[in-house]
């Protein structure tokens, strides 16, 4: 993996560089929320339903790296459903940068929905390391399952989850390095409450065609949202960009 942008070189990058290109603001007060994302050359964002389609060894360490760098991993139920998501497990070099970076042995994985359509028995929430924060609304029912079951269930809205209110319930929490990983209506969601402040795109060297959705669905926005490229990597034929507001 090389760098194309900032600093072009030919040279392997190691792990420390891509940390430091891929590490949240120092001494935040605020979540500062990093959206990841993969996808083929013409805009589709799974292949047969998932992401792993699109997926190559590089793309996969950053985005490990990018968990790693994490206070908290935010994902929709939807995606959390369809990827199989489990809570994170100790691994030597997660265990060994997260103490370096003086960052909590494990990030919590906060799943938004709604309706509360995790079930209790999932591994996501009974075989957790670390209790998963599920963000949900007043109306959504198996709230109370959810919390017997092990998951730490917070109410942020009424009928609907306020994404404005479940960013700031990370944040009281002293959760600001927040990764989130999608789905598509979760991150146009979170652009709409202009909640994004960088985004992490894998460009993967296929062309899908079908019928599969593109990284952001949600309402129409009455204006676009700028941002500037913080970084371009090379993988192979992968290319991993990073914008920053």
């Amino acid at each position: 993996m090389q760098t194309l942008w900032p600093d072009p070189g030919t040279s392997e990058l190691n792990d420390t560089a891509l940390e430091a290109l891929y590490d949240y603001p120092a001494d935040l007060d605020r979540p500062f929320v990093q959206v990841n994302f993969v996808s083929s050359l013409d805009g589709a964002v799974t292949v047969s339903g998932r992401s792993a389609g699109l997926s190559g060894p590089g793309d996969q360490k950053v985005f490990h790296t990018q968990r790693d760098l994490a206070d908290v991993i935010m994902v929709g139920a939807t995606t959390a459903l369809i990827e199989r998501y489990q809570g994170l497990k100790p691994k030597e070099v997660r265990t060994e940068r997260r103490e370096r970076l003086g960052l909590a042995p494990l990030p919590p994985v906060a799943v938004v929905t709604g309706k509360c359509s995790i079930s209790p028995d999932s591994p996501l929430i009974t075989e957790a390391a670390v209790p998963t924060i599920v963000l949900t609304a007043e109306a959504a029912p198996r709230r109370a399952a959810l919390a017997d079951a092990g998951a730490d269930v917070v109410v942020v809205g009424d009928e609907h989850v306020d994404l404005k209110l479940a960013v700031a319930e990370l944040g009281r929490r002293g959760l600001n390095r927040v990764n989130c990983e999608g789905g598509p209506r979760l991150f146009g969601g979170m652009i709409a409450d202009d909640l994004v402040d960088q985004l992490n795109l894998t460009l993967s060297p296929l062309l899908t065609a079908g019928d599969s959705g593109r990284i952001a669905s949600g309402p129409v926005l009455a204006g676009t949202r700028r941002m500037k490229l913080a970084a371009a990597l090379r993988d192979d034929d992968f290319l991993m960009l990073a914008y920053r507001r």
